[in-house]
């Protein structure tokens, strides 16, 4: 019987500025956290998003 592979797991990406969720993702559970630079709508620029689980 094979091997069971670890599911993807839904994170959000969150703006540190307003706080917004803008972004949804897909990835491999276990690593560190993102932390990427993304657009923000609100503020119309580019701001740090963090990660953050459901």
């Amino acid at each position: 019987m094979a091997k069971s592979k670890k599911k993807a797991e839904t994170v959000f990406l969150v703006c540190e500025e307003t706080g917004d969720y803008n972004y949804v993702l897909r990835r491999k559970p276990g690593g560190e956290k993102l932390k990427l630079k993304k657009y923000s709508p609100r503020l119309r620029k580019h701001t740090v998003h963090v990660e953050k689980k459901k």
